[in-house]
């Protein structure tokens, strides 16, 4: 566990050679790079300057407009279509250099001895060393899961249970957090989510739960899944009071509400963990959070997660990949390093 702040370190110091031979022995043409970014290149001139550099490219007999002015209009809205300021937060963050992982959007390309090396070894280490390792803690902490919280299950309601309770879940977290080489970095912890309080989170990742979950347990509200997702969330509530509801029912939603404004009442319960955006982003952006998440009166505790896209990319892009192969991707990642900050609280 203590090895884990130190193999950052050196993550971060490896990075260097093979970014600084990118940049200084191979550049590919912009071409290139615009469409591995998959974004519009931007002068950043203003519309009036780029319009006085076309008309003078033209000869002073042709006037001051040309038909053709009509088409740098037409490429102008049809880059703001295709450069969605929302639709671009649903799509991995795009990294300044390549953090020799397998993400990337196009197949491997021979570039040099060097890098090449660089990159056999990066893929024996984490597919040969790190995976086999993170598979067995992951396993390890979700039977811990689902074992802990069937036993605690049975146990009548008391300050007993709810002690085991917390400290099944606090266990599996932790275990779960070294099972992804988790380094996770607390800040303004006297902010901290207190009982009988919100705590609302920027949500980007399932593995956001684990990360928070780590400093604290919290009850949890979110959406029904299945698959694997949906045996954890099934054991998960066995012994503490999470709430699950499906989002397509309307009638879920008033009984979410009347049973988020029964626990806040309680003091003694444990803070409510919710994600307003009401969907994973990638980390870049916070969309508008749901009014609904701020219908129940109670203490807000707003809490930032931001992730370092260098080590690994921990946005869960559902549409296109399922919970076990997500799991895959973060388990063949160098590392999740993550900052979390506890804000003010807020009433």
């Amino acid at each position: 566990i203590n090895l884990l702040q130190p193999f950052t370190d050196l993550l971060q110091t490896s990075y260097r050679p093979p970014t600084d031979l990118l940049q200084s022995s191979y550049r590919p043409p912009t071409d290139l790079l615009l469409c591995l970014a998959g974004i519009i290149e931007h002068t950043g001139g203003s519309m009036e300057e780029e319009m006085e550099q076309l008309r003078l490219s033209r000869r002073p007999e042709a006037g001051d407009f040309s038909l053709s002015d009509a088409i740098y209009f037409c490429q102008k809205g049809l880059e703001s279509i295709v450069e969605d300021q929302v639709t671009q937060r649903f799509s991995s963050e795009e990294l300044a250099s390549w953090n020799l992982l397998t993400r990337t959007n196009q197949n491997f390309q021979y570039i040099s001895l060097r890098l090449t090396i660089f990159w056999v070894l990066g893929v024996f280490v984490r597919y040969g060393v790190l995976l086999p390792l993170r598979v067995a803690l992951a396993v390890i902490g979700l039977s811990w899961l689902v074992l802990g919280t069937t036993v605690v299950g049975f146990l009548p309601e008391s300050s007993v249970k709810n002690w085991l309770s917390e400290l099944v879940h606090l266990t599996c977290y932790r275990i779960c957090a070294r099972g992804l080489s988790a380094t996770i970095h607390y800040h303004n912890k006297e902010n901290r989510p207190q009982k009988g309080g919100i705590c609302v989170a920027n949500h980007t990742t399932p593995i956001d739960v684990v990360i928070l979950a780590n400093d604290g347990c919290y009850a949890m509200v979110g959406q029904i899944h299945r698959g694997l997702m949906g045996v954890i969330q099934r054991s998960m509530v066995r012994s503490c009071p999470h709430i699950w509801f499906e989002r397509s029912e309307m009638k879920d939603r008033h009984a979410v509400t009347s049973r988020l404004r029964a626990h806040v009442s309680a003091r003694t319960k444990l803070p409510i963990l919710i994600f307003p955006e009401g969907t994973c982003v990638n980390n870049t952006s916070v969309l508008m959070f749901k009014k609904g998440s701020f219908e129940v009166r109670g203490t807000i505790h707003p809490v930032a997660i931001k992730y370092d896209p260098r080590f690994g990319d921990a946005f869960w892009n559902s549409t296109k990949y399922s919970m076990v192969s997500y799991l895959l991707r973060m388990m063949t990642s160098w590392a999740i390093v993550v900052n979390v900050w506890y804000l003010p609280p807020m009433t």
